[in-house]
């Protein structure tokens, strides 16, 4: 692939998952050569490639889109990621080194700071959210998991379900990558497993309100004065 080509898709990727290129958005070849400053040729190439990511989507008439998940295929998206994820997580608890839950804790203290930040920076969150999942799987040590789970494409749908955390969801998802690391610090496979199966499922449940419902502001006085009422440990 030649650099401008690499740098097309670099640069239209990065405005799907970001959002600025929003779902059912048409991606015009003249426009986005414009925006990346390259000719169509490097932009057709990205597209190809980011097709084949299931990021963007092609017609029967040839013009491609920015892809919007219907709920059917947002729901397998993390069923499938949710099955994946917690074998992922089990397997590495069995492997963890030291080293790796440090590095682990090193994207979970990034999160946090993301989280506490008075404007929530959503951008922070979802791509140490990325590395912390990512690692886990690498420490899973099995290529025939991480194959498959490079399969399900979802960055773009979680960059969407951040912006519907409140602030005591988005604690809360933070407390379970905590959790998560207390399970790995004692080798047990199965907290390890449970903890990324509900961890998993309460994503899944805050991307469905995007369905429902405008995002949620994460309001800092109404999140903490929510979070004194709650009763969820």
């Amino acid at each position: 692939m030649s650099r401008a080509s690499d740098l097309a898709y670099e640069t239209i990727r990065a405005k799907i998952l970001s959002g600025e290129l929003a779902p059912m958005t048409q991606l015009k070849e003249e426009e986005l050569a414009e925006m990346c400053g390259v000719s169509r040729t490097p932009i057709r190439d990205a597209l190809r490639r980011l097709e084949a990511d299931m990021l963007v989507r092609r017609t029967d008439t040839q013009r491609t889109f920015v892809p919007d998940w219907s709920p059917e295929e947002v729901e397998e998206i993390f069923t499938l990621r949710m099955l994946l994820e917690s074998h992922a997580a089990a397997r590495a608890a069995r492997f963890v080194t030291a080293e790796e839950i440090e590095m682990l804790r090193s994207y979970t203290d990034l999160i946090g700071r993301a989280i506490e930040k008075p404007d929530f920076d959503s951008l922070t969150f979802v791509e140490n959210n990325r590395l912390f999942h990512n690692l886990i799987l690498s420490i899973a040590k099995s290529d025939r998991l991480a194959k498959i789970r490079g399969m399900i494409v979802e960055q773009g749908i979680l960059h969407r379900t951040a912006r519907h955390y409140d602030r005591v969801g988005l604690r809360r998802s933070h407390a379970d990558h905590e959790e998560l690391l207390l399970a790995f610090e004692a080798r047990d496979e199965a907290w390890a497993s449970a903890i990324m199966a509900g961890h998993i499922l309460r994503a899944y449940h805050v991307t469905m309100r995007e369905y429902a419902s405008p995002p949620i502001e994460a309001d800092v006085e109404t999140a903490e004065g929510a979070m004194a009422n709650s009763e969820e440990g």
